[in-house]
């Protein structure tokens, strides 16, 4: 349970009580909805999917500030179904993205979206590596996932020019179109979704919650669901609530393979569990085209997309937060390689080479960036699972970056029974 923020009884949605009296008591009780969504990317819109699915007739209202869905970690990552492979046994990640996975190809299926169950390689280029990717060969095979180790000659089976001391395959790994699926979500939810409607208030009463968007309009809910993404910890405190950690985000930048006919699927690198990025891999996309990257530096606002883009209040408040100091004092290695890749197109090309030993600077092409909202304790810990709070007639969506895409459909089950329990 969340520790609430004492605003005071004196206000309601920033207004003086005496100021909206006229509405009187049983005004303030009378809803627009039953779940009040915050957030129009793939977990809120799975979130209102699921609760329509389960509650036929419950009333949901999503709100939205960007004038359509997806337009943020959603539609802005390489497309990949993971497998599951990476994350703890046990964990949220683990169970949601396994099942997920296979809950995702199947919507793609049924709905006609564009996917395909690629496969993809696990690659190690150097000894101290091979460790690690034993691990991953336990680890997926306590999480219930077929992987199948090669040597090196197998590997230039499945991709002719990779080049690796050993790797393994992941049979269940695919990619799709995450924008496509979360506007078939909004499609199939019926709810009711309001885009270009930025959340600016947050009240709680003892009848919901009502929340003011920036155009002035109020909207009423018995219960509230916050999966705001790069602003959860923000609306969360708008709310009343004080999270416990905040977003700190990192830009993920990507380039584009001019000879895309270099990788037939996806390939990755062994990954340093001691950070939550997975290293610059390549990803053959639905659309033919091989995504390289991406690599992970510190953006200067929550929509950073660019190195240009500085968004002061932002930054001064991911500067103010003790976590973000730790993190770099404790990381400031892996940071100090990942910046020199975002300024230095030469070293990014060295990463990728790794893998893909004929790839030159030439064949890279800048393509969008992304950005990840992490979510980051007083301590300097980053959370490594999905991290979901309840507090009085609300539910937090505090951390789910990747896999939360491929995860979204189990996540979005969760958060509605949540939001439902608080219907009761």
């Amino acid at each position: 349970m969340f520790r609430a923020i004492d605003s005071g009884p004196v206000h309601y949605l920033g207004w003086e009580v005496a100021e909206v009296s006229a509405y009187g008591s049983e005004g303030f009780g009378r809803v627009d909805c039953d779940v009040l969504v915050i957030g129009g990317g793939i977990v809120g819109l799975s979130t209102a999917y699921a609760i329509t699915r389960a509650a036929p007739g419950t009333r949901v209202v999503v709100l939205e500030k960007e004038p359509g869905p997806a337009r943020h970690q959603t539609g802005r990552n390489s497309g990949v179904i993971h497998s599951g492979i990476y994350y703890r046994p046990g964990s949220l990640k683990a169970r949601y993205a396994v099942r997920g996975a296979a809950e995702m190809v199947k919507f793609c299926a049924e709905y006609g979206l564009p996917h395909e169950v690629t496969g993809k390689l696990i690659v190690a280029t150097g000894r101290d590596e091979l460790p690690r990717l034993h691990a991953l060969v336990q680890r997926g095979r306590e999480n219930g996932i077929p992987v199948r180790e090669l040597g090196p000659a197998q590997i230039t089976e499945y991709e002719p020019g990779v080049r690796g001391l050993a790797a393994i395959h992941v049979g269940t790994t695919g990619v799709c179109d995450y924008g496509a699926v979360a506007a078939r979500l909004a499609e199939e939810s019926r709810a009711d979704i309001r885009y270009g409607a930025e959340v600016t208030a947050v009240d709680r009463r003892p009848w919901g919650v009502a929340v003011r968007t920036a155009d002035g309009a109020i909207v009423r809910g018995r219960a509230l669901v916050n999966c705001a993404g790069l602003h959860c910890d923000r609306v969360a405190r708008l709310a009343g609530d004080d999270p416990g950690m905040r977003i700190v985000p990192f830009r993920g930048e990507y380039y584009e393979l001019a000879r895309p006919e270099l990788v037939r699927g996806l390939v990755y690198p062994v990954p340093d569990p001691a950070f939550p990025f997975l290293g610059v891999h390549l990803t053959r996309g639905i659309d033919g085209g091989v995504h390289v990257g991406p690599n992970a530096v510190p953006a200067l606002g929550r929509e950073g997309y660019a190195w240009s883009v500085v968004r002061p209040r932002e930054l001064a408040g991911t500067l103010a937060w003790p976590g973000s100091w730790r993190i770099a004092r404790r990381h400031w290695r892996y940071g100090a390689g990942e910046l020199h890749r975002s300024v230095s197109k030469r070293a990014f090309t060295e990463a990728v080479r790794r893998l893909l030993p004929e790839v030159e600077p030439e064949d890279l092409r800048r393509a969008p960036a992304g950005v990840r909202a992490q979510a980051v304790l007083r301590d300097g810990a980053l959370v490594d699972d999905f991290l979901i709070r309840e507090a009085p007639r609300t539910v937090h969506v505090l951390n789910a970056p990747s896999p939360a895409a491929t995860a979204s459909l189990p996540i979005g089950r969760e958060v509605a029974r949540r939001a439902l329990a608080h219907l009761a």
